[in-house]
């Protein structure tokens, strides 16, 4: 919902705001407003003295302004210099040097004012000095004789310059010296060798300056170094000597290290915050030490660390004062080590915590200008009202100095001026304009009527509604022309009037109008919005294989918008598909035909429309064919012969001869380079040519020392490459090109970090490659900021406004000139926490364990950052049954973007919870909201925790059990239920009794004895039912029937019985041990199949065997025991399956044995014991006791 601000006089929080807000308005340029500079040269501006000085002023006003400039603090009459003239309608100085002027004649500092009737603007302070390149002097070098393994120096000691050279050494061919950990160049452009060898003789070593500015290079005299090795130093001494000297050098003796430089164990050093800080320690030692560096106290900063030079030089870029402290190098060989400790203090120019912004007020408003700035040492802060100390300044009654503070109050058109604050220290200044514009405007909205936006459907519309108006305007949107005001989360309303629809749909689509309103009148502005449907690939490539030679295809069918028209394109390898006939390109679908070895990769299909992108990959796999054993095939000879011709700036000819096809024609040429200035060694593609070709016109980069190589290609792959070709330097000349993937991403509050991926060296196009960064607010009326760095890929600017829109460009010079003119990119400045949590924080409690939280959306502005969502954090406080405290577990749920609401589950039934809601950006959360306190309701309650049958008797039962572990809500009682179980497992009557909650147990009376019983037991909760436990128990028989068990058991004929079976087993036995011992085998696997019953089979009449039985395991599984509670069948018959019997309950032991034949070899030794029933089941076994039993 859009919200409308006001402001009070007293309330100084709120005049800030809103002036802020007002502050990112445009003037329009046919209102009236006082001047704004818009560009000038740097600070300190180093002119080539052999061509005209321009000194850029450039500033917008209404009325246009006028300009006049001081020199060295006096007025500066240009009228009277004929070498001066200054642009028109313009204040840009030009010095004309190149018709007999002299630079330095003009060197000083000059100051530029652009004023009109409503204010004046002041610029920098512009420090003019001429480049300077003086030559060596003169010095006589005697030649350097050193012992090998001995260290050495070679000073450089080049001229002063303004500003100061590029040095490197070279020797007579201009040829780089090569350098290592044993030979490096140091920071002071001397050559340091650690240890000499004897190839380190030689005569040329030479000092090079290069001057950028004047593109001059300048050069000292050769250097001489001879090396005398200890073999050679032996031979001279020998042949001085007679056979009865002694004689002989010292051989060549290792070191432990010592420094070159810096000397002694610590010095100091300085350094300005956001440089570059360079730490040098270079060490001579035999065998050559090694580098390492450390932090007393602290570890080198991630990711702005480098080490160069071998580990000799230190750098960390972007020093903050938290880099300050002591580095300490340390070299070490084998021998020993040295250290040396830097302290390193930094110290910081001004720069911007709040920079004074532009205000527009009506007559009568209130406002406030803020200038606020830091440095070491703290930096003073002064104020200027157009261009003149405030203190003498004319006074303004509405106008109030109070430190880096101006306040208005009721301010009257008479108040409009320009305002400079500067803020300086000993390292330097800032300088900054802000005007006061006093104007009484209606609203006027500068969005072109009747625009039209087109977005796809589920992604984000913003609808521009850029407005001027003094009062600022209140701004209003409506759908339609006579449609209702927009509210709602569904819209996003910004500052700048930016209508945002977060997921526009297809109903999103129609007119929508803006209203500016403020007390001097009203205006309204109509735009059009179109939401068209998605692109969609609906069937996408597939992953094939294919043989070599073949065909093959790639699908990519898709579906879009109608009134959208969609371009489709396939690529390879994420490049463009080979310039090749056998690639043909259908409208849904991509062919190859006589595929080869080298069309083995990933093929991808993009759709592309005006409004969206998508895409869909597949990898074709080349596999061999079935082979041919006719003619050899091989890759082709190397071409050979390589000429160039016809050499140009940007072009040569390049011809060959090639060398045998070896029986598969050659296909294409590869033509490769090696650029020897920037990287010696390295081969990078450079073109193809077909293979009937052997001459091709080469395309080239200035500043590129040129070889060539050509590769031959047939269908079996590639040749070798060929020698290379002779070396071709092109001429120096300005960049093409500027840096790639430039971003501005802010890494703290109040910083922006500028990236960019560097120029490669070959597209430097010469030397000295710098970039020139700039940047301006967007949406501010801001002049481009500049500065020239080093060829490096970062620039960190600070002192920004935290998480504003920046427009930026990076662009490439050399020392020729600038590349053309960048395109700009949008970047922020970093984020920071967001300010505010959430406000009306609401909860629905749904059911006993869910719940549904609702919270009003923070303002865009006090985020601060991307709105990445927002963080719920809820936990459970006590359970409402229990009213126990325990350890708190915090629940986190994470609702993505403009969310503002959100469902809780998993909740614990009657309990006490805590909330709280976060805004989330991408720095981190925001403050929480006050705690919200919900309780969930009564649930049904969990299953009790145990239930126990004990005590059984003849009628009676004993149950007890346990509270259930989860009550979820007041227990109000405990159901029981219970039914008895007959022989054949029918279930009879169910009984149901209620008990009260705080029992435990009951007993059961009344039963029948002997009878089993199947309990259910659950507890309830006002809510309801819980879930159940069962369990089933058995009453035990009466006296009579245990006597009747063991009369039976007496009787005579009984025990005849069983004496017959005994006698029986035993003949069995016998008759199985002497065929046994007749070598006969017990048949135990035969008849296996061809019988399906498994029980015991009739002894045979022929051979007196066993019949077929199965093993004791499966004999195991199959004669189960009967099931809980059963009895013999209602005919009262024993029936054969449910037999309890088998072999191992009369074996000896628990287990009957057998032979590795399987014989049975096991004696009778009366049935075993059963093991009793686990838990509550009967305990009754099934036996022939009890089956016999039946029968009575």
């Amino acid at each position: 919902m859009m919200k409308k601000r006001s402001i009070s006089a007293s309330k100084a929080s709120l005049v800030l705001f809103l002036c802020q807000m007002i502050s990112a308005l445009d003037v329009p340029l046919d209102l009236s407003q006082p001047p704004t500079i818009t560009q000038q040269s740097p600070k300190d501006y180093i002119v080539d003295p052999r061509e005209n000085i321009v000194i850029q002023c450039e500033a917008k006003g209404k009325p246009p302004p006028s300009f006049s400039w001081t020199r060295n603090g006096t007025h500066f009459d240009i009228d009277k210099d004929a070498q001066v003239t200054m642009k028109p309608n313009s204040g840009t100085l030009v010095i004309n040097i190149m018709n007999g002027g002299k630079a330095e004649a003009y060197e000083g500092v000059y100051q530029c004012t652009a004023r009109n009737e409503r204010g004046a603007a002041i610029s920098n302070n512009i420090v003019i000095r001429p480049s300077r390149s003086p030559l060596w002097t003169k010095e006589k070098l005697e030649p350097n004789q050193v012992r090998e393994g001995d260290s050495l120096v070679l000073h450089c000691r080049p001229p002063v310059g303004l500003p100061p050279p590029i040095i490197f050494w070279m020797d007579n061919a201009f040829q780089r010296l090569p350098q290592s950990e044993r030979v490096s160049q140091g920071l002071n452009g001397d050559l340091y060798f650690s240890n000499v060898q004897p190839e380190d003789t030689r005569e040329d070593y030479i000092c090079y300056a290069r001057f950028n500015h004047t593109q001059t290079i300048q050069q000292k005299q050769p250097i001489s170094v001879k090396v005398f090795s200890m073999d050679s130093l032996n031979d001279t001494i020998a042949a001085n000597l007679s056979d009865t000297d002694i004689y002989g050098a010292k051989p060549v003796t290792e070191r432990q290290p010592i420094l070159l430089t810096p000397t002694g164990s610590t010095s100091t050093k300085v350094e300005l915050r956001g440089n570059v800080l360079l730490l040098e320690c270079i060490a001579a030692g035999l065998p050559t030490p090694v580098i390492r560096w450390i932090k007393e106290g602290g570890e080198l900063p991630v990711n702005r660390t480098f080490f160069e030079n071998f580990k000799k030089t230190l750098k960390i870029i972007d020093v903050s004062e938290a880099d300050s402290g002591n580095y300490k190098c340390i070299a070490r060989n084998m021998l020993g080590s040295v250290h040396h400790v830097i302290s390193v203090t930094v110290k910081a120019a001004p720069y911007w915590i709040t920079a004074p912004r532009n205000l527009v007020l009506s007559p009568g408003e209130d406002g406030t200008l803020i200038c606020r700035a830091n440095g070491n040492p703290k930096p003073n802060i002064s104020w200027f009202a157009n261009g003149v100390p405030i203190a003498i300044a004319p006074e303004d009654p509405s106008r109030k100095v109070d430190g880096d503070t101006i306040i208005f109050s009721h301010v009257q058109e008479r108040s409009s001026a320009v305002y400079q604050c500067n803020a300086s220290n000993e390292y330097g200044y800032l300088l900054a304009n802000a005007f006061v514009n006093v104007l009484a405007e209606p609203p006027r909205v500068l969005t072109p009527a009747n625009k039209l936006y087109q977005v796809i459907a589920d992604s984000p519309a913003l609808l521009d509604c850029a407005y001027f108006g003094s009062p600022k305007p209140e701004i209003e949107w409506f759908k339609g022309v006579k449609g209702s005001i927009l509210r709602g989360n569904e819209y996003v309303f910004h500052d700048n009037g930016t209508l945002e629809i977060p997921v526009a749909q297809k109903d999103s689509t129609g007119t929508y109008t803006c209203v500016a309103r403020n007390e001097l009148g009203k205006v309204q502005n109509e735009v059009r919005l179109e939401v068209k449907d998605p692109t969609m690939i609906i069937k996408q490539p597939e992953y094939k294989v294919i043989q070599r030679y073949g065909q093959v295809s790639f699908e990519c069918i898709i579906k879009h918008d109608s009134t959208l028209l969609p371009t489709v394109i396939w690529l390879k390898d994420n490049d463009e598909l080979p310039d090749d006939e056998r690639f043909l390109v259908g409208k849904d679908n991509l062919t190859i035909v006589n595929v080869t070895d080298k069309d083995d990769g990933t093929y991808t299909c993009i759709v592309n429309t005006t409004l969206d992108s998508v895409s869909a990959s597949a990898v074709l796999t080349v596999v061999a064919a079935p082979p041919t054993p006719a003619i050899i095939y091989a890759r082709p000879n190397p071409p050979f012969d390589l000429e160039l011709t016809g050499q140009l700036e940007r072009s040569v000819e390049l011809s060959w001869i090639p060398g045998d096809e070896n029986n598969s024609p050659i296909k294409n040429f590869v033509i490769e380079y090696e650029d020897g200035l920037h990287e010696p060694g390295v081969w990078h593609y450079q073109t193809e040519v077909p293979g009937t070709q052997t001459t091709v016109q080469l395309k080239l980069s200035p500043y590129v020392n040129y070889s060539f190589r050509v590769i031959a290609v047939n269908e079996i792959g590639r040749s070798q490459p060929s020698e290379p070709s002779e070396q071709y330097l092109t001429k120096s000349a300005n960049p093409d090109e500027n840096p790639s993937n430039v971003q501005g991403i802010g890494s703290e509050p109040d910083n922006l970090v500028i990236t960019w991926e560097s120029l490669k060296g070959f597209q430097s196009n010469g030397p000295g490659l710098q970039y020139k960064v700039s940047w301006r607010q967007k949406d501010v009326d801001d002049e481009w900021t500049s500065v020239i760095v080093a060829n490096v890929s970062k620039y960190i600017v600070s002192g920004t406004p935290t998480f504003v829109p920046y427009e930026i460009k990076v662009q490439a010079l050399n020392d020729l000139g600038y590349a053309p003119e960048p395109s700009e990119v949008i970047g922020h400045s970093g984020e920071d926490l967001p300010m505010v949590a959430p406000g009306n924080v609401q909860v629905h409690v749904i059911n006993s364990t869910l719940a549904k939280v609702h919270w009003d959306p923070v303002p865009l502005k006090t985020v601060r950052g991307h709105l990445q969502g927002y963080k719920v954090y809820y936990w459970k406080v006590q359970s409402l049954s229990r009213r126990s405290r325990r350890h708190v577990e915090k629940k986190i749920l994470t609702f993505r973007g403009n969310k503002t609401f959100g469902m809780l589950p998993g909740l614990e039934p009657y309990s006490s919870y805590k909330l709280n809601v976060r805004v989330v950006n991408g720095k981190g959360e925001g403050p929480a909201s006050p705690d919200k306190v919900f309780k969930t309701p009564e649930g049904v309650p969990s299953s009790p925790s145990f239930l126990k049958i004990t005590n059984p008797t003849l009628d009676s039962l004993t149950l007890e059990w346990g509270s259930p572990t989860h009550p979820n809500g007041v227990l109000t009682s405990y159901i029981l239920k219970f039914q008895p179980i007959n022989n054949t497992h029918e279930l009879g009557p169910l009984v149901e009794i209620r008990i009260p909650a705080n029992e435990s147990s009951l007993i059961l009376k009344n039963l029948n004895y002997s009878t089993r019983y199947k309990f259910y037991f659950n507890a309830q909760t006002s809510v309801g039912s819980g879930s159940q436990i069962t369990e089933e128990a058995v009453t035990i028989m009466d006296e009579a029937m245990a006597s009747r068990q063991i009369d039976i058991a007496t009787q005579g004929w009984f025990i005849g019985l069983m004496c017959a079976v005994a006698l029986l087993i035993l003949i069995l036995l016998i008759v199985c041990f002497i065929r046994r011992n007749k070598g006969g085998k017990y048949p135990v696997k035969e008849k296996e199949d061809a019988h399906a019953d498994p029980e015991i089979q009739p002894m045979k009449e022929d051979d007196g065997t066993f019949g077929e039985y199965r093993s004791l395991e499966s004999d195991a599984e199959d004669h189960k025991p009967l099931k809980k509670g059963s009895r013999t069948p209602s005919d009262r018959t024993v029936k054969k399956e449910d037999s309890d019997d088998s072999l191992v309950d009369y074996g000896e032991g628990v287990n009957g044995q057998f032979n590795e034949d399987g014989s049975f070899i096991g004696q009778y030794s009366g049935k075993k014991e059963k093991e009793p029933a686990e838990g509550n089941e009967s305990s009754e076994a099934p036996s022939p006791v009890n089956a016999m039993n039946s029968f009575v």
